[in-house]
């Protein structure tokens, strides 16, 4: 694991141009972390209160997996997957997303130039009823792992469902910034929009509503559009880019059809709402930061996962409606919180029904925190040394020394 890290580090321009060119945006710390555990993983002996006996219990791998990659930032998710599943002793077979395998096959070579046995690690390419459905339906396969949509993810859980697998799922988010009356307004504004803008809002975690309170709601607004006015947009492997393509023309079409919608339930576009017809955008599928103003919470534009560059900007009166608003949503991966009191910032967390909660900051990520979420958010944590647990059974041994002949109808 350690080699295919340090190749990966060789190779980080070559392969961040792939992911560039492959997806429109842009890896070996998880190598190293999670190879710096493979010889960490242990059982425990157990007290146990009887006499003449000996317990303990095993960590032994699950067996092979499969790892389902979604198209966005794909080399980063498939590293989630195969950095804790190698440590703990699996093989695996990884699926990249038919719209982005370019990243996936060169990491392959990489692979093989690492001197990974073969069968360890597996990659196949191909549609998700080619490839996605037999995998996860395979009775030889132990475990799923899967980033994408809260519908395959379902598929998933049926397809698994007979052999009882062990299933890891992150399924997206409608995720929640809220910015309270006592927040530092420049920075719950920038934090704004790297939580929708950055990557082109096609990220799980997006920022996609902002709760803001009623008493600052026209000042934030009018600063939270003045700046993404200001959003450059172009060639993703220009490094003054902060807002690229669309990966997929589907999904293009899906961000402007929502748009459409919000646009019908009366949500008031004060910014963008169009394909994006600047110069340095050509005939690619670029769409406009879009900003809905004064949106309710029960529209669909508020409710249902957009993937792109688009947010509702929804009013507030109070701390109690802000975590009502945020909570009312079937998804719960992530949320933002904005204020300068320590009492808001400590009692938020608990509030809000999210598997990650931000506070004065948005989008940081680490391969130490674990990541995943509740509600239709999905099952399971990734990074951090719990991501390794999913991957791992634990067996328990019993062990007697007595010399005595106990009897057969009594439980020791």
């Amino acid at each position: 694991m350690r080699k295919l890290a340090g190749l990966i580090e060789r190779d980080a321009d070559r392969l961040s141009a792939v992911e560039v060119r492959d997806n429109g945006k842009l890896l070996a710390e998880w190598l190293y972390f999670y190879g710096g555990l493979a010889d960490k993983i242990n059982g425990a002996v157990v007290p146990i209160d009887k006499p003449d006996m000996f317990a303990y219990t095993l960590r032994e791998p699950v067996g092979v997996v499969a790892a389902i990659v979604p198209w966005n930032s794909p080399l980063m998710l498939m590293m989630w997957k195969l950095a804790p599943a190698l440590a703990a002793g699996c093989t695996l077979v990884i699926k990249p997303s038919e719209h982005t395998s370019a990243s996936a096959l060169e990491f392959a070579a990489l692979v093989k130039e690492a001197g990974f046995p073969e069968g360890v690690i597996n990659i196949v390419t191909g549609f998700g009823q080619d490839v996605g459905d037999p995998l996860t339906s395979h009775p030889k396969i132990s475990k799923v792992a899967f980033t994408g949509g809260e519908l395959a993810g379902q598929k998933i859980m049926q397809n698994a469902a007979p052999a009882f697998k062990r299933l890891t799922l992150e399924l997206g988010g409608k995720s929640a910034q809220i910015v309270f009356p006592d927040a530092d307004l420049e920075a719950a504004v920038a934090g704004g929009i790297a939580g929708i803008f950055a990557a082109t809002g096609q990220t799980c975690i997006a920022g996609s509503r902002l709760l803001v309170h009623e008493s600052i709601y026209d000042d934030y607004l009018e600063r939270f559009v003045g700046l993404a006015k200001k959003t450059r947009m172009g060639d993703p492997m220009d490094l003054t880019t902060q807002v690229g393509p669309v990966t997929t023309k589907p999904q293009y079409e899906r961000i402007l059809s929502y748009i459409d919608i919000a646009k019908s339930e009366g949500a008031r576009c004060v910014l963008g709402g169009a394909p994006a017809e600047r110069p340095e955008c050509g005939n690619g599928w670029f769409v406009e930061p879009t900003v809905f103003a004064d949106v309710d919470n029960k529209m669909r534009i508020a409710q249902e996962e957009v993937f792109g560059p688009v947010v509702s900007v929804i009013p507030f009166k109070n701390d109690e409606e802000a975590y009502q608003l945020a909570n009312d949503t079937a998804y719960g991966l992530a949320a933002g919180v904005w204020t300068s009191s320590i009492k808001r910032a400590t009692v938020a967390p608990k509030r809000l029904q999210a598997g990650t909660v931000w506070v004065n900051t948005y989008r940081a990520a680490s391969f130490l925190m674990p990541f995943g979420g509740v509600k239709t958010s999905g099952l399971g944590r990734e990074n951090g040394i719990e991501a390794i647990d999913p991957y791992l059974e634990t067996k328990s041994v019993w062990l007697s020394y007595s010399t005595e002949i106990s009897n057969p109808f009594v439980m020791r």
